[in-house]
């Protein structure tokens, strides 16, 4: 047995949960659970108050923090990447343990114990990310894109830089799969950007940053930012779509086979050559693809001669847009009914906190390109009206509203992935059986579950 099923390996942390939360455990039903990953945690204790002037350090939770490394420590030696636990302690001392281990079928929960999204389908992926940039007629490069202008000027604010050779740049294409735009090759011809090439001076690199006006990646780190280089969870994915306006620079795609990533802002946003622009862009004007965003992009600048000469435009043409008639967002504060959010572009459909009566879904029955529904609980009248959405990809619902699909056989075939609400403290435990119902029904691997007990 793996040592991350060992109740010693628990014990410390078990101890602290149960220190703080002996009244909660001795009520009937009395649980205390969590979730612990390699990249962090999220466990129910109170921490120290922080010592004003100051950021908070490890030696404030000290006791927190070795019983959580101990755990985290038998992942890392299992090969896990996370788990929940479920425990409830007898007054006499008695502690039960429930370990779940989401496994191939289950994505993360976020920020607690309960299961994330559901694969119903093996490697499936939601509808924004399966789309390819739609072909545009007409683009042309920026006028003033100027491959001979943008070497000659980077030569003169980098005259010790070392070029790339043209068979390194060969390389760079025979290993992406495309000829690289002549912009991008004349500006590697000047620098390679490789670290090793600047004798770790970082005033080199400083230079290299200023010329170019980004973090420049070395050639050999040259990407295309197609959609699986932006992976997402289905939770996030299933509640995008791809939306392209006529007036639009860049394509409200994911990713393209036409953006060549070769720099980054410094913050973590990528830069990138666009080779397949939107119906107002350039062939080879710059975007920035946020790490703060599941889709789409921003332009910079409209060639890369142009962010060298001048920098970025601050034009932000290229996201997309959120509003209707493609996404809607029924609540209290958004679009206040389900008939104001009917339209046939309407693919993603989220109904949130309501304050009025439960409502139907009649008015988006038969909707050509519905994918994805998500219900807040009890806010659907009746959730058998769900059967009638044939095109679902997607379902997010409450553990009763799935109950009621369950029970009755009405689970959308068409589904690929779902998703289960939960609010409040509920049991982790029936919410991990609900997630294993649906798993069932396409023969899915289930959450695996390890019980061990002893004494505190």
């Amino acid at each position: 047995m793996s040592s991350i099923h060992e109740f010693t390996t628990w014990e410390p942390l078990l101890r602290l949960l149960h220190a703080q939360h002996t009244e909660r455990l001795a009520a009937p039903g009395g649980h205390v659970s969590g979730q612990i990953s390699r990249g962090g945690w999220s466990v129910p204790l109170r921490r120290k108050p922080r010592t004003p002037g100051r950021a908070s350090l490890i030696e404030d939770m000290q006791d927190e923090y070795d019983a959580v490394e101990r755990v985290r420590t038998a992942l890392a030696d299992s090969g896990l990447t996370g788990i929940s636990f479920v425990t409830e302690v007898s007054p006499a001392g008695r502690a039960v343990l429930h370990l779940l281990e989401p496994g191939p079928a289950v994505e993360p929960g976020i920020g607690g114990p309960h299961p994330g999204s559901v694969l119903l389908v093996e490697d499936a992926v939601a509808e924004p990310w399966r789309r390819l940039p739609d072909p545009v007629d007409g683009v042309l490069p920026d006028p003033a894109a100027d491959p001979a202008v943008l070497e000659r000027t980077l030569r003169e604010r980098l005259p010790e830089a070392i070029g790339a050779t043209e068979e390194e740049i060969a390389a760079t294409e025979e290993r992406l799969g495309l000829a690289l735009p002549e912009e991008l090759r004349a500006l590697y011809r000047v620098t390679r950007a490789r670290w090793e090439d600047w004798d770790g001076d970082h005033d080199r690199a400083e230079q290299v940053y200023d010329a170019v006006g980004c973090e420049l990646l070395p050639l050999d780190r040259l990407h295309v930012a197609d959609a699986s280089s932006r992976p997402c969870g289905w939770r996030f994915a299933a509640m995008e779509a791809v939306v392209t306006p006529p007036d639009a620079a860049v394509q409200g795609v994911v990713g393209s086979p036409g953006w060549i990533v070769f720099g980054d802002s410094g913050g973590g946003d990528r830069l990138a050559v666009d080779l397949t622009p939107g119906p107002r862009g350039h062939t080879g004007q710059i975007i920035l693809l946020s790490h703060e965003e599941n889709i789409g992009a921003d332009l910079l600048a409209a060639s890369l001669t142009d962010l060298v000469l001048h920098g970025e435009s601050g034009e932000e043409g290229g996201r997309r847009r959120r509003e209707q008639p493609a996404v809607a967002h029924v609540n209290a504060s958004g679009v206040r009914s389900v008939r104001a959010a009917a339209h046939p572009e309407l693919e993603v459909l989220s109904i949130g906190v309501w304050e009025g009566e439960p409502v139907s879904l009649a008015p988006v029955v038969g909707l050509p390109r519905l994918r994805t529904l998500s219900a807040y609980p009890g806010t659907l009248a009746d959730p058998l009206e769900i059967a009638k959405l044939t095109g679902l990809e997607y379902l997010r619902l409450g553990p009763e509203d799935w109950r009621v699909l369950l029970d009755a056989g009405a689970v959308p075939r068409s589904l690929l992935a779902a998703g289960i609400e939960v609010q409040g403290d509920r049991h982790p435990l029936p919410v991990a059986d609900l997630a294993d119902e649906l798993l069932a029904l396409r023969d899915r691997p289930r959450i695996t579950r390890t019980t061990v007990e002893s004494g505190l």
